[in-house]
């Protein structure tokens, strides 16, 4: 029958909810009546039949104009109460002072009373009945019983928009406030912490919605880390208020990121800082399309530069970051002009015309390739791209006068084991030079770490091989990295760019290194999974570890020296003193290079890269693909003859 009058138009509901209660509110009038028969008179009772009229015909049209006919009851919560009270007291006072008047029946104030207590309670129970009634058709039986974490304003009212989704039953509270132990919040009991593992095992719950919105990083990874020992799958909600306003749903539930594993408190940035190179002026982003660039220009949009100038040699990652900003500076009503170019840093004739062009002021160079493994196979582009594409781009920026040049650096430049480091430490050595030339252009480079979410993050991977069944690989057991969230990195390159003199390396505080085998297993933990391994031979998901990869370094670091760092305005942005190389050097040496490059010459390529970044100290033989089949080749071809 239920599910019959669900399917109904809503004016038939409307209708059905007024029928009954011109039935009902009669029957509580006389009830008042018969609870009031100490005093009750012959004449009272022989005029029940105008009463019977007289309470719908003023308590109905009251509850309409109130609007208790207009709410769906399966979303109805305590504010309904309010509602029904007022609307009650209302109808009341109009039959009391105007029908009885009318109709000539009196009777007394107290059975007034009664009544106005007897519709109260009815209006109220029967929505609430009507409401659970009503939630149970529409969810089902097949809803994922969850606790929630979080018995505050948002794990109330996640758990009120829960009632009626077809997804998830709350059953249980979790929270720490010793006040709210053993209290019930909407129905729904009050747990601490310490009972967790006991009161989900006792109500079959294997997931735990988090709902404490106001929770520092540090707290919510305490809180992270206490669940993944239990082996339940975490899932945070999104914020109450996204719910409320409709930009997010229920059911819009996700698994836990490394960026609530690993993240850290934000650091209000500095205004001045942020603005200083950008808020007014005209700015380029080099690699616009990728992970750091396209942040950077998200974030560059915002702080209203004049114009925004986005170059990128993919023409798919230039056209979504271009159309994402055409979108972006429509909604924040900017009059931004933004300007995409498909090209390449290692064309210095294009990169002049455009920035002399457009009159760039700040140049932002992300342009690189990143992947180590991927560099350390084709060494001759990763050298061009990252070291003579930043050397190109540079010449191009102070022949056009460009005010800021802030390159985009990298951890792995410090005492590099792969080509793609030493090509990094490479071209800040060649803005180093260029600095001390005494150029118009100032020149500064942020290093920084590994930044969550990129497109080389190891973390989308673990997620990908966790919902797989497994394996989960990993190169070696103790293999340690820095992270950061890629919008925390771009802000802070922004404001070191502005900070910078000339010739400046500024170093940004990672926070403390993470070992990656930790890290597998709390991903594998709070997805609900148990690690497959001697001590624990049931579990589901195995990790396996493949071994490092050419070039790849088991620990990572951001200064060359220990002691050669200082504190700047900012507390989570160092500035580090480097050895340099004086330009007439390091031109002669980047001739050498270049000539090996145009010949292919490996052997030559990596005795000057190793000449010119002292520090490089190559961890694999030449992993060049071609020279490498060749050398197969030559020996086989030895062989033969011998």
């Amino acid at each position: 029958m239920k599910y019959i009058f669900l399917g109904l138009p809503r004016i038939y509901k409307q209708l059905i909810a007024a029928t009954l209660d011109l039935v009902f509110l009669p029957l509580m009038f006389y009830c008042a009546l018969a609870l009031h028969v100490d005093t009750l008179r012959p004449q009272e009772l022989e005029g029940f039949g105008s009463w019977a009229l007289a309470v719908p015909m003023t308590a109905i049209p009251v509850f309409a104009m109130c609007g208790l006919y207009r709410a769906v009851v399966r979303y109805i919560d305590q504010r309904i109460i309010g509602t029904v009270m007022l609307g009650t007291t209302l109808s009341v006072i109009l039959m009391a002072e105007v029908v009885q008047r009318v109709l000539d029946l009196p009777t007394s104030n107290t059975v007034f009373l009664i009544y106005w207590v007897n519709a109260v309670l009815y209006m109220l129970t029967s929505r609430f009945i009507a409401r659970g009634l009503f939630i149970s058709a529409t969810t089902g039986p097949s809803r994922k019983r969850v606790a929630i974490y979080g018995a505050g304003k948002a794990g109330h009212m996640l758990a009120a928009a829960l009632q009626s989704s077809h997804d998830y039953e709350p059953v249980i509270f979790i929270d720490d406030n010793p006040q709210l132990k053993r209290t019930t919040i909407g129905g729904i009991k009050v747990y601490s912490s310490n009972q967790l593992a006991h009161v989900t095992a006792l109500n079959g719950i294997d997931t735990v919605l988090l709902a404490i919105p106001s929770l520092t990083r540090q707290r919510q990874s305490e809180i992270l880390d206490r669940l993944a020992a239990l082996k339940l799958n975490v899932k945070v909600t999104p914020p109450i208020g996204n719910i409320i306003r409709g930009l997010s749903k229920v059911q819009d539930v996700r698994q836990v990121d490394v960026e609530d594993l690993l993240g850290r408190d934000s650091v209000e940035p500095h205004p001045d800082l942020l603005a200083g190179c950008i808020t007014g002026k005209a700015v380029m982003v080099s690699g616009a399309g990728g992970s750091i660039g396209s942040e950077l220009c998200r974030q560059i949009l915002r702080l209203a530069p004049s114009r925004l100038v986005l170059l990128d040699l993919s023409e798919f990652a230039l056209y979504s970051i271009d159309q994402e900003l055409q979108n972006m500076r429509a909604s924040l009503q900017l009059q931004v002009e933004i300007v995409p170019f498909i090209g390449s840093v290692q064309d210095y004739e294009k990169c002049f015309r455009i920035l002399s062009t457009f009159e760039i002021d700040t140049v932002y160079h992300a342009a690189a390739y990143k992947h180590v493994p991927l560099v350390e196979f084709n060494p001759v582009e990763g050298i061009r791209n990252n070291a003579f594409g930043t050397l190109k781009m540079a010449r191009a920026a102070m022949a056009a006068k460009v005010k800021c040049f802030v390159l985009v650096s990298t951890d792995k430049a410090v005492r590099p084991t792969n080509v793609m480091g030493a090509t990094k430490r490479l071209a800040e050595l060649v803005l180093q030079a260029f600095a001390r030339q005494g150029s118009a252009t100032r020149f500064c480079m942020v290093r920084f770490g590994n930044v969550l979410g990129s497109s080389g993050s190891v973390v989308p991977l673990f997620r990908k091989q966790i919902a797989a069944g497994g394996p989960v690989t990993l190169t070696h057991p103790e293999i340690t990295r820095y992270f950061m969230t890629i919008p925390e990195a771009a802000q802070l390159v922004i404001q070191a760019g502005s900070m910078g003199i000339g010739g400046d390396v500024f170093v940004l505080d990672m926070g403390e290194p993470v070992r990656i085998a930790d890290l597998a297993k709390r991903m594998i933990h709070l997805s609900g999974k148990e690690v497959k391994a001697p001590a624990t031979p049931h579990g589901t998901i195995e990790i396996e570890y493949v071994g490092l990869r050419p070039g790849e370094k088991l620990y990572e670091e951001l200064l060359i020296g220990g002691g050669n760092v200082s504190g700047t305005t900012h507390p989570l942005i160092m500035r580090a003193e480097e050895n340099e190389i004086d330009w007439r050097f390091l031109e002669v040496m980047l001739k050498q290079l270049d000539d090996a490059c145009n010949r292919d010459d490996q052997e030559t390529i990596r005795a000057m890269l190793t000449k010119i970044v002292k520090e490089y100290q190559p961890s694999s033989e030449i992993s060049d693909l071609i020279w490498c089949e060749r050398s197969v080749a030559d020996e086989e071809q030895a062989e033969e003859l011998a």
